[in-house]
């Protein structure tokens, strides 16, 4: 009988950088098909237009902004302070049933009087570990300990893989209950298109966890040219980084970046440290053949269907992607594989997992 009881509001917050907003909004248009009502409390940095116009067009969802700095940033507690008052304002006006943390892990330690789900979809210390090969520097040891004592308070504590989870549990754990929920995207959103001669990446060149200044400094070496989704500008020192055979497209719209992937044969992300990485689902969905960084984390989402390169080996980078360019037939079986495992990971499995949680969450909530 209890299972009929589905959350009717969740309240989420999300950070506007990076892939937790698209996340956020695949994973809330999914759960309009079950009724929910989604509030999203944004945090990290005011929405662009674009980020406007795709959450005005969700009809599942309200959003209340803030800038508030996210635990990662420069001194950011006392904003983190600041947005947790915030928060629980936010509870007492939209009075949900679920509070689902996406950012501000510390925030799971708020007495919310509401079942908690936070997920791990990345964490610093994890990301230093992977980038830096040792321990985070002692700096990190407030967002340690507050991060610990957030999940640590949690009712569930998701992540994106098996992978990230195991590396949460060694860094903040034990945790009273946790599940892995991979992330999803909407496949109407990617078409196959008519494949073209050129190497694809996406994401910011000075980003060391993604590592696409490796990919950047072997163009020259590469067959085809390459394209790169993504600023140029470092943000701190405003240099820009020009290198022979690659082509910078600054920052494109989902639309460009969904046009781009249709025509790529080959995507390439050789990271250091990708917890999920849905811009290699995209590619995926899109019919690319897959260059990822060998981690933990992709083989077990990608398994056979991507080809593999050491991050720290630029020379290995190089030679598997040139084979992927001289050898049509291998290149199209590993598109053909990519596209397949992407069924994979669809917004709509996404949100029935999640539905799973809300729903045995509720109803202990009214067991109780």
């Amino acid at each position: 009988m209890e299972s009929h009881h589905h959350p009717s509001k969740i309240l989420m917050t999300a950070d506007t950088i990076g892939g937790v907003w698209t996340y956020v909004l695949e994973l809330t248009r999914a759960l309009d098909q079950t009724g929910t009502q989604v509030a999203v409390a944004t945090m990290g940095g005011r929405m662009s237009e674009e980020q406007r116009a795709e959450a005005a067009a969700i009809n599942n969802l309200t959003v209340y902004e803030s800038d508030y700095k996210l635990e990662w940033m420069d001194s950011p507690w006392q904003d983190v302070e600041k947005a947790g008052g915030w928060l629980l304002q936010l509870r007492d006006e939209v009075q949900p049933d679920i509070i689902h943390l996406n950012g501000g892990m510390a925030h799971a330690a708020l007495d919310w009087g509401k079942p908690v789900i936070a997920v791990v979809h990345s964490c610093v210390l994890s990301w230093w570990k992977a980038v830096n090969a040792e321990n985070a520097p002692k700096e990190w040891n407030t967002y340690k300990e507050l991060v610990t004592k957030g999940l640590q308070a949690a009712d569930v504590v998701v992540a994106p893989t098996q992978a990230m989870l195991h590396q949460a549990e060694e860094l903040y754990g034990p945790f009273k209950k946790s599940s892995v929920i991979y992330n999803g995207r909407g496949q109407h959103n990617f078409q196959f298109g008519r494949k073209e001669p050129f190497v694809f990446s996406l994401g910011r060149v000075w980003d060391e966890g993604k590592n696409i200044s490796m990919l950047a400094h072997i163009a020259s070496d590469l067959k085809w040219p390459v394209y790169i989704a993504g600023d140029d500008k470092h943000p701190a020192t405003g240099k820009t980084i020009d290198l022979e055979n690659v082509h910078f497209l600054g920052k494109l719209t989902n639309k460009e970046v969904s046009d781009w992937l249709s025509r790529a044969s080959v995507y390439a992300l050789p990271a250091k440290y990708e917890p999920f990485g849905l811009s290699i689902l995209e590619a995926a969905m899109s019919g690319c053949a897959l260059v990822v960084g060998k981690t933990e984390s992709q083989a077990e989402i990608w398994g056979n269907a991507a080809k593999y390169a050491d991050p720290n080996s630029a020379d290995e980078l190089r030679d598997t992607i040139n084979d992927l360019i001289e050898d049509e037939f291998c290149r199209n079986i590993m598109a053909c594989r990519a596209v397949k495992r992407s069924h994979g990971y669809t917004s709509d499995q996404m949100a029935q997992d999640y539905n799973h949680i809300y729903r045995q969450l509720v109803n202990s909530e009214v067991a109780v």
